[in-house]
């Protein structure tokens, strides 16, 4: 019984998970992953941006696959903030709140 017991002990401590250094390199510095566009600016994983290819232009999000940073298209087209200009001015302007 004695010599189960170190057995034992070893067998339960394989069961318990280490942790996993994939993203450090042999000489302990950490592996930057994160995706480029087009121009070469570099784009963390998550983030989402436009993209224009072959004419195409589409959301894509920066993720990784099979541990490479890849591009995975999210939906067609791509969505805009930009809003016309009103290039006439107020004619009330107490309705604005000049602390902003």
């Amino acid at each position: 019984m004695r010599c189960l017991l170190p057995k034992l002990a070893v067998a339960a401590l394989s069961l318990v998970p280490l942790p996993v250094l994939a993203d450090v390199s042999s000489g302990g510095k950490t592996i930057e992953c994160y995706c480029t566009d087009r121009s070469g600016a570099r784009v963390e994983l998550g983030e989402t941006i436009c993209m224009q290819v072959d004419g195409r232009m589409f959301m894509a999000q920066c993720q990784m696959s099979l541990n490479v940073p890849m591009w995975r298209e999210l939906s067609a087209g791509c969505f805009t903030s930009e809003l016309p200009q009103s290039r006439k001015p107020l004619r009330n302007t107490a309705a604005v709140d000049a602390k902003i």
